[in-house]
């Protein structure tokens, strides 16, 4: 609703400064007015003073006032603008930012130091160990450490059955096995 919100108020202010300003004096009218946001803009992200915010609110005022037909329509206008400000403060307050992205979205992330391990400890342990294959391995097949069953996956080589292998590298429950050469 916050968009929808902010069309309109982009809508309003567009439509007012085509109507009362003339066509010579609009981009200084309008320029007045984005210097007003980009002021308040700096102020809230860089200096955090005030000052700035402060001269960014009356130049936006000074902007809408300005190109009035009279003093009556200038006042109505600044004041217009001064209750849409409340207004928009109001609306913040009663409807509370929903956070929509972080329902469907993950924020926890599973990493060792929060306790969650996709690798079976005992897995670390086989890294150099010598194994037998049981299965040939094309490239996945099953090996047998120490009387244990796993299953394992050779570097993209066919490994026959019954050839003897060395545990590579553990990542998570995936092991990667090298045939050991006969000079070894």
């Amino acid at each position: 609703m916050r968009g929808v919100f902010a069309l309109l108020g982009i809508g309003f202010m567009a439509v007012y400064f085509s109507v009362y300003v003339q066509a010579n004096s609009l981009m200084l009218m309008l320029a007045i007015y984005f210097i007003g946001i980009a002021f308040i803009v700096i102020d809230g992200k860089v200096l955090n003073d005030g000052t700035l915010a402060t001269i960014g609110v009356v130049c936006m005022l000074l902007s809408v006032a300005l190109p009035a037909p009279n003093f009556v329509a200038g006042t109505y206008a600044v004041l217009g603008v001064l209750f849409g400000t409340a207004g928009s403060f109001l609306f913040l307050k009663v409807f509370k930012r929903r956070d929509m992205w972080s329902k469907i979205t993950l924020k926890d992330r599973l990493t060792d130091e929060a306790g969650y391990n996709s690798m079976n400890e005992g897995y670390r342990l086989l890294v150099g160990k010598e194994a037998m294959t049981l299965t040939d391995l094309r490239p996945v097949g099953t090996i047998r450490i120490d009387n244990k069953d796993y299953s394992a996956v050779s570097n993209g080589q066919w490994v026959e059955k019954n050839t003897r292998v060395v545990v590579v590298e553990v990542d998570g429950t995936k092991i990667l096995v090298e045939k050991i050469n006969a000079t070894q």
